[in-house]
């Protein structure tokens, strides 16, 4: 299995950036999607989540309305659009699989490699 971000950059605060992590050797539309993401000195938290069927998407509230998360499972894509960056989005970004739901605990089976985001003030 491998699950493969790209998208990341440097942006200034108020810009956008589009993620997308693409998945193989796995059965994608089993699986429910995350993104994660960690700044330095802090621990890994939860960005976004989607069902496996994307009619359910999960937030964390720190990205509530500026964040959008979606999913192609014909491409075998998850993607993260996120709008109105702030510096203190600044974190590498880890796109993540599991069966069955989205959890906000990590627990996940597969994870990506991560991809740098830098937002400058």
């Amino acid at each position: 299995v491998q699950l493969v971000e790209s998208g990341g950059g440097l942006v200034q605060a108020g810009g956008s950036l589009r993620l997308s992590c693409a998945a193989s050797g796995l059965t994608f539309s089993f699986y429910a999607m995350a993104w994660f993401r960690q700044a330095p000195g802090k621990e890994r938290e939860f960005v976004a989540g989607i069902s496996w069927s994307g009619g359910s998407t999960y937030y964390a509230d720190s990205v509530k309305g500026r964040f959008t998360i979606s999913r192609d499972n014909a491409k075998n894509t998850v993607y993260l659009q996120m709008n109105s960056l702030r510096p203190e989005d600044t974190a590498v970004y880890y796109c993540a699989a599991r069966l069955n739901r989205v959890e906000v605990d990590g627990k996940y089976a597969y994870w990506g490699q991560g991809t740098q985001v830098s937002v400058s003030s």
